[in-house]
């Protein structure tokens, strides 16, 4: 028996040389990168302690051998937050490998002009928990942001989130269990399609907040893709923006302006298909004397969406106020119906310039809930939004190599 024990305790030490061994490897590729060289990673499942950083690079590509069969636990990370941060770089590529279970974000990349995630999968382990990191796939203040057949489970605040950024493309991916599935913030220029979007509290996001370098988004193309079944609980640390996310909505367009939401199936979201609204809705206290907190230029058509006869979810503010009004038929299409009184004509509608447009969504039904006159008289005539807008520009990528 004592032979047996000691034979155990030897092989638990091997073991964990072992992976010490490849924590100084895999540090020392990522230190020792030359300009325009690969670090490829083998093929294995590898318990590292440390977060990867690579710094001030260039034409590098970090390589795993597949999505499934490269995996980087962090699990038992005792120093740095990410699993993998690359800053102040240039034409960085990640692809085929796993990141889990890191102690904050699972790859973050900042400053970085040309960064492509190839698929790259993000996942914390059993049950979401706030405990969670934040973001799984988070590219902030980047340019030229491609995002293609990427997975993102379990992250407490956004699976796929790119922040403060310019020139983005997401797409081929599917965010699941996540608090929001995809989430487009403060970013101009982005086209996010063919994506499946799943089994989180909310689908996809598009938002403008205040507090941030970069002001103001738009120009953000939402289209073809599959946003079903988002009524997870919000399990976001309180004090989170996403926190205010009611479970059970596929898709959100939050206080900013030029977003295209079109020929997307939006299915089985029990508390509302497509939310237009204010930051004012949150109420939320902000002090940014550049930021906008209502939403302009928003154009949402010919998308197909079935909710269900399902009571919304009650375990938020509107949910439950859904669910009073409405019973089991609450509208597809919630606009909060907080205005900027400034862009309003003399009868009391959206100037041309401003207008939120909502059409050909086959018989999806609407309510404007009218929470600027304290949500006394909703009204589900869309007649005032039947309207049309120049469709956006497709968004291109400008750093080599990154398709």
């Amino acid at each position: 028996m004592r032979l047996i024990s000691t034979y155990i305790l030897l092989l638990c030490s091997v073991c964990l040389f072992a992976q010490q061994d490849m924590q100084r490897k895999f540090q020392t590729q990522f230190i020792a990168a030359e300009d325009g060289s690969t670090i490829q990673l083998p093929e294995g499942r590898f318990e590292l302690n440390k977060s990867l950083w690579l710094d001030g690079k260039k034409d590098i590509t970090i390589r795993g051998a597949g999505m499934d069969k490269t995996i980087l636990s962090f699990k038992k990370q005792t120093e740095g937050a990410e699993g993998i941060k690359v800053t102040n770089a240039k034409n960085i590529r990640i692809e085929d490998l796993s990141v889990q279970e890191s102690k904050g974000d699972a790859i973050k990349t900042q400053d970085v002009a040309g960064i492509a995630f190839i698929r790259v999968k993000t996942e914390w382990l059993g049950r979401p928990d706030k405990k969670n990191g934040a973001y799984g796939l988070y590219p902030v203040q980047c340019s030229d942001v491609l995002i293609d057949g990427c997975e993102a489970i379990g992250a407490s605040d956004a699976g796929i989130y790119v922040g403060q950024s310019n020139r983005v493309i997401v797409r081929n991916c599917r965010a699941y269990r996540n608090v929001a599935g995809i989430e487009i913030e403060n970013t101009l220029n982005a086209d996010v399609y063919d994506n499946l979007a799943e089994g989180n509290t909310g689908g996809i996001l598009v938002f403008d907040l205040p507090g941030l370098i970069q002001k103001k988004g738009g120009n953000v193309r939402v289209y073809n893709n599959m946003v079903k079944g988002n009524n997870y609980r919000n399990y976001a640390p309180e004090g989170n923006s996403v926190a205010d996310v009611p479970p059970g909505t596929g898709i959100m367009v939050l206080a900013t302006s030029d977003v295209e939401v079109f020929n997307n199936t939006i299915t089985n979201n029990r508390t509302m298909g497509a939310a237009i609204a204010s930051y004012l809705i949150t109420e939320r206290k902000y002090k940014d004397d550049g930021y906008d907190p209502y939403p302009s230029r928003i154009y949402i058509h010919d998308n197909k969406f079935d909710r269900g006869k399902k009571r919304p979810i009650l375990k938020n503010k509107m949910g439950a106020l859904l669910a009073v009004k409405f019973g089991k038929n609450a509208p597809d299409i919630v606009y909060d119906g907080i205005p900027n009184e400034e862009h309003l004509d003399a009868d009391g509608n959206l100037k041309e310039a401003y207008q939120i447009c909502i059409r050909d969504n086959g018989a999806a039904t609407f309510a404007n809930i009218n929470a600027a006159k304290g949500i006394k008289n909703i009204n589900q005539d869309v007649s005032p939004f039947d309207c049309t807008r120049e469709k956006l520009k497709t968004v291109e990528l400008l750093s080599a190599g990154i398709e």
